[in-house]
């Protein structure tokens, strides 16, 4: 099959048709991609901030339809529209049970390159004839879906509706749902709530969508972009800051008065953690969204927090649980509470993917979808 191939920093990805993929295995489903989302935990990878093994397809954030069934799998039919999740939960273990899936220890694929048995499914011949073998090829950020195909367990794999376009819903497989689940599920946003959200990419605009949605007074977005900020007010937002003109803290408190009941860090930094923790109230809670380099640390004044009863959190795509999540998002972009078709400000075909990469580093557009 054809996809898109990440081998070395600093090398364009290559495009490649050889790519052999497995059948599914017991509890599994492969599904032929329709659209998968550019993120940047995508570019993170590409960026060589997250080790890998080796050769690696991207891509998580995707929607596709079934068209194999593994052994055991009851839960699906082919034919079905599926929205993907990076992170399926295995349902059986503590976690699991305890209701909080998004930590579920007997999965955590969204971290490994590969299944719970070692195995990828994904392999590239590199040498043919008598000598023939094969390398395998591991599957970035739990999925893979820069491709034609991928394999997935039939828990990450949640139904919708035929009616609703695959390259739409792709982009509740991560940024929506990190985001709109970060708002509602992590935080639990009150009506009337006064939320900080800095960063306003896909993930941050999400979050300003899910902070509107659980019924916040005021939304703050802080953004250098003044397109992002301009997109920020479209989708939601009450107030925009750029941080380069204006002290973000300072300016959080004279439109909330005591400081916000949350704030959000939608990029990933541990810079913006600090701020959040001085920008809200007391018994405020800073949520960390955005995915940073695991070598960052944040200074954390231990006293000041404990006086304060502050909460510092950390939210993996939202704490949502795909089943239960993923058909709710539906539901809200079919009454129109939820936008997803204007997050979407470019389509290119997987051949373009290198460009899509650029644009993302250099903040053109809010989400670029690619086609295979």
């Amino acid at each position: 099959m054809r996809a898109a191939l990440f081998t070395e920093v600093g090398r364009p990805l290559d495009v490649v048709d050889d790519i052999d993929l497995q059948g599914p295995g017991i509890g599994q489903v492969r599904v032929r991609v329709a659209a998968c989302g550019v993120c940047h935990s995508d570019l993170s990878l590409v960026q060589g901030h997250i080790p890998l093994l080796g050769p690696t397809i991207p891509g998580h954030e995707a929607a596709g339809e079934v068209i194999e069934l593994g052994a055991g799998v009851d839960s699906l039919s082919v034919g079905d529209h599926v929205v993907l999740s990076p992170n399926p939960a295995c349902g059986r273990c503590e976690y699991c049970r305890r209701g909080e899936s998004s930590v579920c220890t007997g999965s955590i694929s969204i971290a490994m390159p590969m299944f719970p048995d070692g195995s990828t499914h994904l392999s590239r011949p590199v040498v043919s004839g008598a000598d023939a073998r094969s390398d395998v090829v591991y599957r970035g950020l739990g999925l893979g879906a820069w491709a034609e195909e991928v394999i997935v367990a039939a828990s990450g794999a949640v139904a919708i509706p035929v009616d609703v376009p695959l390259d739409v819903a792709c982009v509740i497989g991560c940024a929506v749902q990190t985001g709109v689940g970060a708002a509602i599920n992590t935080a639990g946003v009150q009506p009337g709530d006064h939320v900080l959200i800095m960063g306003s990419g896909g993930i941050g605009i999400s979050i300003v969508q899910g902070a509107a949605i659980a019924g916040a007074a005021r939304i703050v977005v802080s953004d250098p972009s003044e397109s992002r900020r301009e997109l920020a007010m479209r989708f939601g937002a009450t107030d925009v800051i750029d941080p380069d003109e204006t002290d973000v803290v300072g300016r959080t408190m004279e439109i909330t008065g005591i400081g916000a009941d949350v704030a959000f860090d939608a990029v990933g930094s541990a810079t913006l953690v600090e701020a959040g923790l001085q920008a809200v109230r007391s018994r405020g809670t800073v949520v960390m969204v955005g995915a940073p380099p695991p070598e960052q640390d944040a200074s954390v004044n231990v006293a000041l927090t404990m006086f304060t009863e502050k909460r510092l959190v950390g939210s993996l795509l939202g704490s949502c649980h795909a089943p239960r999540d993923v058909p709710r998002l539906v539901d809200l972009w079919q009454s129109g509470r939820l936008d997803l078709d204007a997050m979407i400000t470019a389509r290119r075909s997987l051949t373009e993917v290198n460009e899509a990469l650029d644009d993302l580093a250099a903040g053109r557009g809010l989400r670029t979808v690619l086609v295979p």
